[in-house]
């Protein structure tokens, strides 16, 4: 996915836009613990992905090399790969070539529409909605919620796409159509934006659609489930328009900033229901089921919450200010850190990638355990830092690192334990993140 790992400095650029405009217009559009939770999701997928990503398209790849039309079929149409722009003479910029570019924007419909169905089931069967969860738990709603992606969701979705490789659309064309998709879908996620015009709403999923569909309003749920036409949405009756402003987040608030948690948690509340399940059917509808399933005897299946704006509360828990700026340089040199490693991770072993990862991983959960005030967070921190600062000498001394880098390293280490462990006492909540 180089479209989306290239766009990632973009994606700075406008959240510290959106940022400017929130400061101009006096409207709290961010809070620093809940973004800090919101890019943290985003770095664990980008570097899970490394992994995942290559698991959905080896199958992607696998189905079309052999079992794609054209290879039983040889008078099958072929797809047109060909670029759609290209240099011409005739005019100052560019040339069209068309049947390129029918062919590229034939894929990227196709591409939407099985987005689409993906994105709807993933609202309707609870273990789909488990992977997707991560997405909607955030309670506000600003371009940092875009990249609150999961770490887990791909590895079930990528069935969604099979019949593309089963109709041989290329590889390149299906990856480059995906995460244009995608590319297209981080700009919706704003409160900055009204409503557009007439024609725009018609076709396009715009930030109003959007906005519906990240309410827990119960008109609102499970609605608006396009990538980037909202025509699908207005074709098979899940489309909602807009109208009072929506409540965020998810109808059993997550109530944590540990981005771990934001992705398991959904997991581990199935596998509960299925423990204390009664028998097979209805370990079967725990599983595969629409969310809030539950069997007659336990009352059916849970309705949302009626919730308006003047009745919802948000999480908002609050630190010291010692704490607070400790935990944003932390997460400044985590982001840091997984810039570089996901810069160098095609040409790593997968071990030092994998355990690179890891690292990034427990960083990140701790990060958001010190903005949830976690007793637990505190000794997590100081093994983290002083590990981190050990291997930094231990590599400039053997000169796997510059000298100077691992000095620094070392030395950031040292400070940050030197802030961080007199201020730790501040880590008063003892309670773990609820269980679904």
């Amino acid at each position: 996915m180089g479209i989306i790992l290239f766009s990632i400095p973009f994606f700075f650029v406008l959240i510290g836009a959106e940022l400017g405009y929130a400061a101009w217009s006096r409207r709290r559009l961010f809070r620093l613990n809940d973004s800090i939770a919101d890019l943290s999701c985003g770095i664990l997928s980008q570097v899970s992905g490394v992994f995942s990503k290559l698991f959905a398209v080896g199958i992607y790849v696998w189905v079309l090399n052999h079992l794609a039309i054209q290879r039983w079929t040889p008078s099958a149409p072929r797809w047109i790969e060909g670029a759609p722009f290209s240099h011409a003479q005739a005019f100052p910029w560019f040339g069209v070539n068309a049947a390129e570019l029918a062919s590229w924007a034939a894929v990227f419909v196709l591409v939407d529409f099985c987005y689409y169905w993906s994105h709807r089931l993933s609202h309707e069967i609870n273990v789909l909605w488990a992977g997707h969860v991560v997405h909607h738990s955030s309670e506000e709603y600003n371009l940092a919620v875009a990249l609150r992606q999961s770490s887990l969701h791909g590895l079930f979705t990528w069935i969604f796409y099979v019949p593309l490789a089963l109709a041989g659309v290329p590889a390149r064309m299906f990856v480059s159509a995906y995460a244009l998709n995608l590319l297209y879908q981080f700009w919706i996620h704003t409160r900055a934006v009204g409503r557009m015009g007439r024609l725009t709403e018609w076709v396009l999923n715009t930030p109003s659609h959007h906005r519906v569909h990240h309410g827990r309003n119960p008109r609102y749920l499970d609605r608006n489930h396009a990538g980037a036409l909202i025509v699908w949405d207005r074709l098979f009756g899940t489309f909602q328009a807009e109208e009072e402003e929506p409540v965020y987040g998810i109808t059993t608030p997550l109530r944590s900033w540990n981005p771990l948690w934001a992705n398991v948690h959904g997991f581990v509340g199935i596998a509960r229901d299925v423990a204390r399940a009664r028998g097979w059917r209805d370990r079967w509808m725990y599983v595969f089921g629409p969310p809030g399933w539950r069997p007659a005897y336990l009352g059916g299946r849970q309705a949302a919450p009626d919730v308006s704006a003047a009745t919802a509360e948000t999480w908002d828990p609050v630190v010291p200010p010692g704490l607070a700026v400790y935990g944003f340089v932390q997460f400044v040199a985590a982001l840091a850190g997984s810039f570089a490693l996901l810069q160098n991770a095609m040409a790593m072993p997968r071990a030092h990638v994998a355990a690179a990862g890891f690292y990034v991983a427990i960083s990140l959960a701790a990060i958001g355990g010190v903005f949830e005030s976690a007793q637990w967070a505190g000794p997590i921190e100081v093994a983290r830092l002083a590990a981190l600062g050990a291997a930094c000498v231990a590599l400039g001394w053997t000169g796997a690192l510059p000298p100077s880098a691992g000095a620094a390293g070392a030395v950031f280490c040292a400070a940050s334990l030197a802030w961080f462990i007199p201020r730790r006492g501040a880590l008063t909540e003892t309670e773990l993140a609820p269980i679904m």
